[in-house]
């Protein structure tokens, strides 16, 4: 992927740059302290992915994403020290959003997520005029006892949480043990019906019923089967934005502010 970083601030664009270095399949092919410049440089370069900071002199990361056609913009991860712009960022389509100071695994989790987002791009892209097929998320996890394998279906999972290199899927009152460890899960889940709300924590967004923010800006969830379970701060905005881009179809979510 080719790589534009955007921020003003010259320690946390070096931040995001050290921890791009090295990267395999990542090409960081130029950095920018303002918008109208990053823009500039956008049309020039045309990256795959834009590390982009929203608060920055005469033209921010939203204004700037904004003024692109949806069909020019790249895959975008937002970077901000701020907290209130969650919803209007993923109704631009952007992959994740960054608080700083960034947290290394949250960051491993959205560059993950802007390396699928870019290559359902890249599949779109060369089969445009091919019928429309299913995008590759994970559809079902193959359960091992011994020499048994157990089938069982995502959209059959309320939740799913760390149970150290392995994750415990919660499916009703049973629970089924994965050899996967909870941030790989993350990122074969699909993000429009799946999220993380905690470093040790995932959950199915239709099974969210009531939502209760705590003074810490941390979050109670209540599941449809009165599982409570803590949504931390780093990952509660974009869980809000995904569930106010749940479907019509989909329950409402109760909200409730401490």
């Amino acid at each position: 992927m080719r790589v534009i970083v955007v921020d003003d601030e010259p320690l946390a664009r070096a931040g995001v740059l050290a921890r791009l270095a090295g990267v395999p399949g990542v090409d960081v092919v130029a950095e920018y302290n303002d918008g109208a410049a990053a823009l500039a440089g956008i049309a020039r370069h045309a990256p795959d992915l834009v590390f982009l900071d929203i608060d920055m002199p005469a033209l921010g990361g939203i204004d700037l994403l904004a003024t692109l056609p949806p069909a020019r913009r790249p895959v975008t991860i937002l970077l901000t020290a701020h907290e209130q712009y969650a919803v209007q960022a993923f109704a631009l389509d952007v992959v994740d959003y960054l608080l700083k100071p960034v947290d290394d695994e949250r960051f491993a989790d959205a560059l993950a997520r802007a390396r699928q987002a870019h290559a359902f791009r890249r599949h779109a892209a060369a089969s445009a005029a091919a019928p429309v097929r299913e995008a590759p998320y994970l559809s079902r996890f193959t359960v091992r006892y011994g020499s048994r394998l157990v089938f069982v279906a995502a959209g059959d999972v309320a939740w799913i949480d760390a149970n150290g290199d392995y994750a415990t899927l919660h499916v009703g009152e049973r629970e089924y043990l994965v050899r996967e460890p909870l941030h790989r899960l993350a990122a074969m889940l699909d993000p429009a019906r799946f999220a993380r709300v905690h470093r040790s924590a995932i959950v199915r967004l239709d099974q969210v019923a009531e939502l209760r923010t705590l003074g810490n800006r941390d979050a109670m969830l209540r599941l449809r089967d009165g599982t409570p379970l803590r949504a931390s701060r780093t990952y509660i905005d974009a869980l809000l934005a995904a569930l106010e881009r749940l479907p019509a179809t989909a329950h409402a979510v109760k909200s409730e502010v401490a």
